[in-house]
């Protein structure tokens, strides 16, 4: 039998919802008769993507809490009665055999009202520092399946299995050639390539640094894939020359980490678990502008491990330049960072989450 009925929720951010999409094809995999439907906060980009990827998904009227008083934060209780409702009335109709939640604020109503209708759930925690709505569901889940150690800080320990974060299937075998990677930007052979990314949606302060250090990387004798996003696309393309190449998005990261030699790049946990795979030296610029400050607490996790450099936002204009002639310079470093960031890769998340949902089914 696998005409099984999953249900999923996560989203808010591409961090949210691209594991949920992940999980989902690899159950599909297993079991090609299943039903599947997603569950998202009406007005965030998983009503885009979800649906892009080939999945149904339910939206609910729910968003998270701002840190000060808003008009949004005075509703708050509305949308999450109107959202328990809501989800209550979905789970009913669609009766899943199990509920899958990666976390975000539009997880919470369905998997609460999962748990007072005894369907078993899994949660999946992409950060090294546990989201407030996996926080609160955490007691009656049957599994938490997290990628980083020393989770038992906010989970019941006998819950937790550590499977890494799920990561797009062509980054598992980068099998691309330099020179194809190279011609693909239209880069030079004989050059250094620095990949720069921001994120899905791009990041303002990382795009100022770059376009302050653009003399300084010309300097350098450095060549730059400069992921900017599309907010900022317009405002930058002016820079775009043959040694800096702009864009709003990747659609080839494969081809990008390829033609890297060092990354600069923002710490979501999806682009984390990414760049373990990847196995290029990184530096980070986590964003602070993020819940519980995840991303410092993601970056710090492979800096205690020399598997990565660091610097906060607002040590950047002191602590740049010097930092990145050390990174070039000295290649031991180099090839330090690199060994220790691929030890910490779990390219077979994605298999290893969908095992432990498996057995849940029997």
């Amino acid at each position: 039998m696998d005409n099984y009925r999953f249900i999923l929720s996560g989203g808010g951010t591409g961090g949210h919802i691209y594991p949920a999409i992940a999980i989902a094809n690899e159950l599909k995999k297993r079991f090609p008769n299943a039903d599947f439907l997603f569950v998202g906060a009406k007005d965030r980009m998983e009503m885009e993507k979800v649906p892009q990827a080939g999945y149904k998904i339910e939206g609910l009227w729910i968003s998270g809490l701002q840190r000060r008083l808003t008009l949004g934060n005075l509703m708050f209780p509305s949308k999450v009665i109107s959202s328990l409702l809501r989800a209550r009335k979905i789970l009913k109709q669609f009766n899943p055999d199990v509920a899958i939640g990666t976390g975000g604020f539009a997880s919470g109503p369905l998997l609460k009202v999962a748990s007072n209708s005894n369907v078993p759930y899994v949660l999946q925690e992409q950060n090294s520092f546990a989201g407030i709505t996996n926080k609160l569901l955490a007691k009656k889940a049957n599994r938490i399946c997290v990628a980083y150690d020393g989770m038992e800080r906010f989970f019941p320990k006998d819950k937790i299995v550590k499977t890494g974060n799920p990561v797009r299937s062509d980054l598992v075998d980068l099998n691309v050639g330099k020179k194809e990677a190279n011609d693909f930007f239209g880069l030079q052979e004989d050059k250094k390539t620095v990949l720069v990314i921001g994120g899905s949606l791009g990041a303002r302060r990382v795009n100022q640094l770059i376009e302050k250090e653009l003399d300084f990387f010309k300097d350098q004798d450095v060549q730059i894939i400069w992921q900017c996003g599309k907010l900022y696309f317009e405002a930058y393309k002016i820079h775009d020359s043959g040694s800096v190449k702009v864009l709003a998005f990747l659609n080839r990261m494969d081809y990008a980490y390829t033609a890297a030699d060092l990354i600069i790049s923002r710490a979501g946990a999806g682009s984390v678990s990414e760049l373990c795979i990847v196995g290029k030296p990184v530096l980070f610029i986590p964003s602070p502008n993020v819940a519980e400050d995840h991303q410092t607490k993601n970056a710090e996790a492979l800096v205690s491990e020399k598997a990565a450099l660091m610097i906060k936002e607002v040590m950047l204009d002191a602590e740049f330049e010097k930092t990145f002639i050390d990174l070039m310079i000295f290649e031991e470093l180099q090839n330090e960072l690199s060994v220790n960031i691929k030890k910490l890769a779990m390219p077979k998340a994605t298999e290893h989450i969908v095992d432990e949902i498996e057995k849940l089914l029997k």
